[in-house]
């Protein structure tokens, strides 16, 4: 994507002629008038996921940021999944490896300015972080100053979807201040949004006031008072009462105790999947990771635990990825399944997602039935990731958004099910597969990238490492007097600019 450079303007201007393109890139829930002066209200928002790694753009909790409106990268993702300006303005490719980013005026929280120099201390502090941001997984890239305006950003190998690459949650650009604690990167009152993150109580509560310097325009409101809340029923109850102004993540059991006019259901790229540990213990064996995909029934699923607001586990990318259902191949290389013969193993998943629990009860009785024991683990989220990541699971029950890194499709694939994936709770390590991502990501031309994800994720579902279970629908909870919440298919944003109450 490229486009000309405009005249610069003053700051003030740019932002209040730029503010409804911003507003409008998602559906928004009761999008309303600009605002009016620095005015407004606090919003109240209750979040499931309480921080693990210290509001670190480089790990979960990035989405956290960008959600609050405190983060932003070069680049966003438009309503199609194509990439947008963002603090880029404009981009352009000058080779297999090499592309120029023309940045707009900005400014960081803390009043510096958005540099070139700036965003390339950024994206290189990111490139070196270990472990690496998801988006980055399998990535090199390098980034350099291109005169008073540009970012020159650079890659190891061809990446066609590097302006996708850039818009992760974890490719926020921060200030030069965020990278000053060794080992550490700090996004309080360091990063470019309409809000600017001042206090966090460990892992409880956090307080974000507007940046007035935003260059998007000023916030409705003047603030967020955000709490975390594993509980999905406490969430539910919180906005029932009037204690938040916005819930997320309502648990469907919940969802028909709100008043109609205060619950938003929202298609998302969210799949549901059961993954089986291929590297150690019974789901070495492929004909048990077989005899364990044949047990699953996940009609009963989507109707019985999500109540009708999921849709049957159809393949890694669900109906909300709307390319995928006329592209997708029949699965090869799949082994027969072996006779469990009461197979020992443990199946674990997290509370903060309220739905995981019961999904995981209802597998255990079916592999049960068909032969294994099977012993459950049920922990908060922050808990159970670093032993899944070890693989020290049989099997793990989780909720994944298949394109929250980077928008391209390509990319859960390589994080999640290569022999070098950062992301790869299965412990899937298979020739066969690792070739047909690689080819994926070698395709430069959109439609053929499609075609190619789909071929790598027959060969994927063929090792039965991973089952998907169902592909969810969101429901998020919005006082009725809120305005402008941002339903994302991508779960990267929910308040914004034209959020207030």
């Amino acid at each position: 994507m490229s486009l000309p450079r405009p005249t610069r303007r003053p700051r003030l201007l740019t932002a209040l002629l730029l503010t409804p393109l911003l507003t409008g890139c998602f559906a928004e829930s009761g999008a309303g008038p600009a605002a009016d002066g620095k005015g407004g209200s606090r919003l109240r928002v209750a979040l499931a996921f309480p921080p693990a790694e210290r509001l670190s753009p480089y790990g979960a909790d990035a989405t956290i940021l960008s959600r609050l409106g405190v983060t932003e990268g070069l680049t966003s993702l438009d309503a199609n999944g194509a990439a947008a300006p963002a603090l880029a303005e404009s981009w352009r490719r000058e080779g297999p490896r090499s592309w120029v980013f023309t940045l707009r005026e900005a400014e960081f929280q803390d009043g510096t300015d958005v540099t070139p120099a700036a965003v390339a201390g950024a994206l290189t502090h990111a490139a070196r972080a270990e472990p690496a941001p998801a988006a980055l997984t399998g990535v090199s890239l390098t980034a350099e100053a291109e005169g008073d305006h540009a970012v020159r950003v650079t890659t190891g190998a061809t990446d066609p979807v590097l302006p996708l690459r850039l818009a992760g949650p974890g490719l926020a650009v921060l200030s030069a201040k965020a990278y000053a604690a060794k080992g550490r990167v700090d996004p309080v009152g360091t990063a470019t949004g309409p809000f600017e993150l001042t206090g966090v109580t460990g892992s409880t509560a956090a307080t974000l006031d507007r940046y007035d310097g935003y260059w998007g325009g000023l916030a409705q409101a003047s603030g967020i008072d955000v709490r975390f809340v594993a509980d999905g029923t406490a969430r539910a109850n919180a906005l029932r009462t009037g204690d938040v102004d916005i819930a997320e993540a309502v648990p469907v059991a919940q969802a028909a105790t709100l008043d109609r006019g205060t619950r938003r259901e929202a298609a998302t790229t969210r799949t549901t999947s059961l993954l089986l540990n291929s590297a150690t213990g019974p789901f070495k064996n492929a004909g048990l990771r077989a005899a364990a995909r044949a047990a699953v029934d996940t009609s009963v699923l989507a109707k019985g635990v999500y109540e009708g607001h999921a849709d049957a586990g159809a393949g890694i990318y669900g109906p909300a990825v709307t390319w995928a259902e006329g592209r997708r191949v029949p699965v090869v290389g799949r082994a027969g399944a072996t006779r469990p013969a009461g197979a020992s193993m443990t199946l674990a998943t997290y509370d903060n997602r309220p739905e995981l629990p019961e999904v995981a009860q209802v597998l255990k009785q079916q592999l049960e039935k068909a032969g294994f024991a099977v012993q459950l683990v049920v922990r908060d989220y922050a808990r159970l990731e670093s032993d899944a990541l070890a693989g020290k699971f049989d099997a793990f029950v989780l909720a994944r958004n298949t394109l929250v890194d980077t928008g391209d499709p390509v990319a859960v694939l390589a994080s999640d099910y290569t022999c070098d994936g950062g992301y790869n709770l299965a412990q899937l390590c298979d020739a066969d597969v690792d070739r047909a991502v690689a080819r994926a990501e070698a395709a430069a031309d959109a439609g053929k990238r499609q075609d190619a994800a789909m071929a790598a994720e027959a060969r994927v579902l063929g090792t039965d490492a991973v089952v998907p279970l169902v592909h969810q629908r969101v429901i998020t909870g919005v006082g009725a007097d809120v305005r402008g919440v941002r339903l994302d298919p991508y779960e990267r944003a929910l308040v914004t600019t034209g959020t207030r109450r």
